[in-house]
């Protein structure tokens, strides 16, 4: 699966009193699919996947990907203590026609402790948890590296040379990671995968090879006004090709999202678009253009509202900021707190040249 471009982690939506809200996640995926953003993330970092059930976990898979546009790379992010309970989701996933699953390191295994194993133990279970649901998971995974659940770069190395693992999504402090972009690249240079395109090189999802290998049933009674449902040929089928990609990287620090890109990420995936998709899309268009001037300019711009939404208001920072411009957002789970009212002010100000 090609990961190049902007890919959206979506917030998830509730009610006022707790509840899960799928129609207004549906609702924010039918707009974001008509974003210039190649594909969606959900239940990533962002999305407080650990706030939910089994159930919750799997209603949401399941509304996103309903709701989202075929062309869209759609991806999951599944990651569950036990190999079992992850693989269980990875299939689900594969069956809503999801092109990835995004795992990261198991809470059990997240961080040393008085309690862990002799390091070269936890890192054998941290690698063999990994492995064991490459092998067996029916579509390919993206790791996943957090700020509390990192991922050092020789497991990521390591991990790379299986075949199901195609991607490493990165979403650390870039200070942090300034320089292990450019050693995964280079110590996973020899590894090669190809990927279905279009003839436009975009990547073709499951979902569009599905509506061509179909058809696309449409209602007979708008056509014959009868009741009955038929399958049609789609108006325009996929021309598709091959491309031959690395291992890739994706970039998810939005205040380094430039700086990941130049380091050789080849997508970026901010939780602040989830706020501001068409603002983050513009840093990619202008880097991919090649004009260093504007994606620095496009860079800056988001800066200040950014760190301000993720780092100092965090899930319910994101959340108003997806208000502001006109996706649902809502309140986060407790124990999240929603902002104050001062700080949702401040926001409002700091997000104004971001308006859409």
């Amino acid at each position: 699966m090609l990961l190049e471009g902007l890919h959206i982690p979506l917030t998830t939506p509730f009610h006022p009193d707790g509840r899960l809200n799928p129609r207004k996640l549906a609702a924010n995926v039918l707009r974001y699919s008509r974003t210039p953003a190649a594909g969606l993330i959900v239940l990533g970092p962002s999305g407080e996947p650990t706030l939910l059930s089994d159930d919750e976990t799997r209603e949401v898979l399941r509304a996103a990907a309903e709701a989202t546009a075929p062309e869209k790379v759609l991806i999951a992010g599944i990651v569950r203590d036990s190999v079992s309970a992850t693989l269980d989701l990875a299939n689900l996933a594969a069956k809503l026609d999801y092109d990835a699953v995004l795992i990261g390191k198991p809470g059990v295994l997240a961080s040393f402790g008085i309690d862990r194993p002799q390091p070269e133990t936890w890192m054998h279970e941290v690698l063999t948890y990994f492995q064991t649901i490459a092998d067996r998971s029916p579509i390919p995974i993206i790791l996943l590296s957090a700020r509390d659940r990192a991922l050092p770069v020789d497991p990521v190395v390591e991990l790379a040379s299986h075949p199901n693992i195609i991607a490493l999504l990165d979403v650390q402090p870039h200070n942090v990671r300034s320089e292990a972009f450019d050693q995964i690249r280079t110590r996973t240079g020899t590894i090669k995968h190809t990927v279905t395109v279009t003839h436009m090189f975009a990547a073709v999802t499951a979902r569009m090879q599905k509506a061509v290998t179909a058809g696309t049933l449409v209602s007979a009674a708008s056509l014959t006004g009868t009741e009955s449902a038929v399958a049609v040929s789609p108006a325009a089928s996929v021309r598709t090709r091959t491309k031959t990609v690395g291992f890739q990287i994706v970039a998810g620090d939005t205040e380094g999202m430039l700086k990941g890109l130049r380091a050789g990420a080849v997508g970026i995936a901010p939780a602040f678009a989830a706020c501001a998709p068409q603002a983050c899309f513009e840093v990619f268009a202008a880097w991919k253009d090649n004009d260093q001037s504007l994606a620095e300019e496009k860079q800056s711009r988001l800066g200040e509202s950014a760190h301000f939404a993720e780092e100092i208001l965090g899930p319910g920072g994101l959340k108003v900021g997806c208000d502001l411009n006109g996706y649902f957002g809502g309140l986060p789970r407790l124990p999240h707190l929603p902002p104050t009212g001062e700080q949702r002010a401040e926001l409002e100000q700091l997000m104004k040249p971001l308006r859409s």
